[in-house]
This record gives C-alpha cells, structure tokens and sequence, in this order.
C-alpha cells in the first residue's frame, strides 16, 4: 500500500487588505516533503498521523509539500499555483498510489481561484483516476462546494472549536479511505445547507451534546461520518454558509437524510447558540468588578480570522478609564519587538503599540513601559501540537497595564504563551486575549468568567451586516426564514 500525503491551505479573509505571499507561509509552516520530520503542529498533525498509520500497516508513504499560512487576504496567484503544481508533480512522480490523503482548510481562495481546494482535490483525481480513495481532512470553518465534494471520496471536518480533536479526525478520515481501498466500505457524501452564516461554540451547550449526538451516530446502520461545517463568515464566496456532511457507506439516500436531519437540529438551535457579547465599557466593568481573572475576548482582532492583531479599541478605552491589573496581548509588532530587543531587558522606554496595519488597527497607542522578558522562538501549546510566536516580550507600562507584543502574527491559544515568559496569568484582574475562541479550552480553567467583546476590528461578529457581494444567497440572520418552500 502506498499513501501519498500532502497539506496546503489557509483561511482567507477576503475583506481583508493583507495579502497572503509566499512570506506569510515562510513564516507559518512550510515544508517540501519532510513536515514529519519535525514537531507537529495543528497544521501539520495529520501528516504525522497518516504516516504512523500508514507504516504501522507496512504502508509506503510519500510526502509531498506541507505549507500553511496564518489567516490574512486573497493568496496572491503565483503562489497557490506554485505550490498546488509542487503537489501534483509530486503525485505524479509517485504514480502508482493506492490513497491521497489531503490537509487542507477549505475556505482558501486565491487571485483567479475562488475554490482553492476544490481546484486541488480536481487535479488530484484527474492524476490518479476514478478507483483511487482521495480523502481530504478540513476546517471546522470550512466553505463546503460542490467541486470538493465531487472530487473526494470522502472528506472529514474537525468537530471541536477550539480545535482540540485534529489528530482524532485524520484517524478518522485514515480509516474511512483505507477502507475504501480495501474494498470493505464505499463511502458516498451528501451535504444539507443550512443557509445560515454565524459562530456555534462546541464546548458548551446546546452544542455540545449536538456534537455528541453526531458521534454517538457515526458507526451505525452504515454511517461513517458525520461533520458540521460551520462555514468561514468573512471569507465572500457563494459557499460560505453552514452545512451538514455525512459520509456513508454506499447509500446516498441515508447520507442525504441525515444531513438534513442533522441540519434542522442546528436550525432549530438558532438563537440559543451563538455567543452573547459585551461592549468594550460593559467588559471592563466586569474586570473592576472582580473578581479576577476575567477574561476578556478581543473577536474581532483574531489574527486566526485574517485581523491584524495589532487593534487598541480596547487597549486605548481600558487607559482611559483607568484601568490596572490588565494583561492584554497579543499584540503584532515588529517593530516594538525589535526596539526593546534592541533595549534589552530591564530597559525602560517610550514606544508606540498596535494601530499600524490600517483603520481596523485603531490608532496607536503611545506607553512608558519597561522591559521584563525577551523570549526568541516562542511558542504556544494548540491542542497536541505547538505554535510559533515568533519572539515574545513581556511589557509592564506606567500605566499598570502589562502587554505581551510579539514578532509573528497569531492568536491567543494557551496561557502557556504567557507563563514561558514568567507571567501568571491568574494573578491579573483581567486578561484581554485576542482570539475569538480557539483561547477557549487553556483560559477557561483559570478564568473567574469569560466576556466575549464586541470590539471593532477586522472581523466584527455582526453577521446579518456583513458587506457580501459574491455571497447573494438569502441567510439567517440576514433573512429570519432564508430556507426554500
């Protein structure tokens, strides 16, 4: 048996003005062939467990190109068309292959290509025909098309957001396509669409038990898998609503029923799913009240959405009113990273935070603040992989505010990214972590409660007001019944 593996992708934004370059995966993830070779990240995990799986069977594995790039705009043309060509040579060079095994997101577009990975998933089963399993794992926030569908044998999306089960479902999809090659199991799609854009949050109810009965019901009467798509809000293409996937074996009339029926379970949640929010002033008056940690959700300056991470809505209103004991970060900032390593530890300097990459930044915020820490190659725990920060420093300002700023541009995931630089995060009135819930899972153990803000940003969790042009369809909220007769 031989498997070839493989993994491209990003989250585009494409209301954003970032670009995304051959840079912004130089300085994500990327690898030409020898991903597993190195520390998994959540990018790169699958990879790893497709080859243990893979040679735990005697399996021959051929890897190819393993590139992913932190959430920004459009990808510029020459660089998606690169790197999927790097793929399909490969693949070719690899002919005969028994499965295709893909790591993608699905919600990528680039310059000239709307669907990314349905492109991708086309030119693989041009190559390699009709009889060979090509099986693609993906982002909860995926934009599901047709052309991905028709082109896979079977397609497996994480269920949890945050993220915590990428290893789980590339076993999953593993098994599905082995299977499949085998001769035991046939695997068929069908996706129900629930015309709906929003944010479903998988670790509380009613969506948590949703997603426990999704697989309580994977395994039985032939379904093999069951996938909620919560669809990429901020990402305008006509397949940017929510759906339902189900993977059966064989019978497309079972894989359509339950998608639907699955689909009306998540409309029959609306209204009771989605996050409530606080303005900037409720929020901070939580944390003065206490008592602490409260921590603060920045959403709308995800760089995991295709924000900045650089914004001082909150930062500039927690200064106004006054406001101390407060960890915020973090913050993208090259160049106030290079200025206090230039200064070095201990040094006390006047510096200009955030507000640099455009209206949605806010204006930059000007502090007194003195060095504390300097951390080369820091990282952050995701799950069971590891992600790069980039260097870190710990920043206490005059103030009594502390900052965390940092050279690579990502998210909040862990309270690791904070303790590594000798801060403790549960000894702060509040803690503004800039993610909109992938922080979730490492900050709600210490956290006295947790207060999603409705900053402005990049992102804003308005979505009935999303300015689509591409997207026309009629969705809830937009519409209160979008659905047809």
């Amino acid at each position: 048996m031989k498997v070839f593996i493989a993994c491209l992708g990003t989250e585009t934004n494409t209301f954003s003005s970032m670009p995304t370059g051959m840079r912004t995966f130089e300085d994500t993830m990327l690898f030409h062939g020898n991903a597993t070779r190195h520390p998994a990240s959540a990018f790169s995990l699958p990879l790893h467990v497709w080859r243990t799986a893979a040679e735990q069977r005697q399996g021959q594995v051929v890897e190819s190109l393993a590139a992913f790039a932190q959430p920004a705009g459009l990808t510029v043309r020459k660089v998606y068309e690169g790197f999927r060509d790097e793929i399909l040579r490969d693949l070719r060079a690899a002919l005969p292959v028994d499965i295709v095994l893909l790591s993608m997101h699905g919600a990528m577009t680039a310059e000239g290509y709307e669907d990314c990975e349905g492109d991708l998933l086309a030119c693989v089963r041009e190559i390699v025909g009709p009889d060979v399993p090509v099986g693609g794992e993906l982002d909860l926030h995926c934009s599901l098309t047709p052309k991905m569908v028709e082109n896979a044998d079977a397609l497996v999306i994480f269920k949890e957001y945050p993220h915590i089960d990428v290893g789980e479902r590339a076993a999953e999809l593993f098994d599905i396509c082995l299977a499949a090659h085998q001769g035991e199991a046939r695997p068929v799609m069908a996706i129900h669409d629930c015309r709906m854009v929003g944010m479903w949050r998988t670790p509380v109810e009613p969506m948590r038990s949703l997603v426990a009965e999704m697989q309580a019901a994977e395994g039985r009467d032939g379904i093999l898998s069951i996938s909620f798509a919560h669809g990429f809000p901020w990402q305008d293409v006509p397949g940017t609503t929510a759906k339902i996937l189900v993977v059966t074996d064989g019978d497309a009339d079972l894989a359509a029923r339950t998608a639907q029926a699955f689909g009306q379970k998540i409309w029959d949640l609306r209204g009771k799913t989605g996050q409530d929010t606080a303005t900037i002033d409720e929020a901070l008056d939580l944390v003065e009240a206490g008592p602490g940690p409260v921590v603060l959700a920045d959403i709308a300056d995800n760089a995991g959405g295709g924000a900045p991470s650089d914004s001082t809505f909150l930062l500039a209103r927690a200064l106004e009113r006054g406001i101390t004991g407060l960890l915020s970060g973090y913050y993208w900032d090259p160049v106030a990273v290079r200025f206090c390593d230039e200064a070095g530890v201990g040094a006390t300097l006047r510096i200009r935070v955030g507000g640099k990459c455009g209206p949605d930044s806010g204006w930059p915020v000007d502090l007194t603040v003195t060095v504390n820490r300097i951390l080369k190659s820091a990282s952050q725990s995701f799950g069971n992989a590891t992600m790069g920060m980039g260097t870190a420093v710990w920043l206490s300002s005059d103030a009594g505010i502390d900052l965390i700023v940092n050279s690579a541009r990502t998210q909040v995931f862990h309270p690791d990214g904070m303790t590594q630089l000798g801060i403790n995060p549960a000894g702060y009135k509040g803690i503004a972590v800039k993610s909109t819930q992938h922080f979730y899972a490492g900050f709600a153990p210490i956290a006295s409660r947790i207060v999603y803000v409705a900053c402005n940003g990049a992102i804003p969790p308005d979505f009935a007001t999303i300015p689509y042009k591409r997207f026309t369809a009629p969705y809830w909220p937009r519409v209160e019944i979008p659905h047809e007769d």
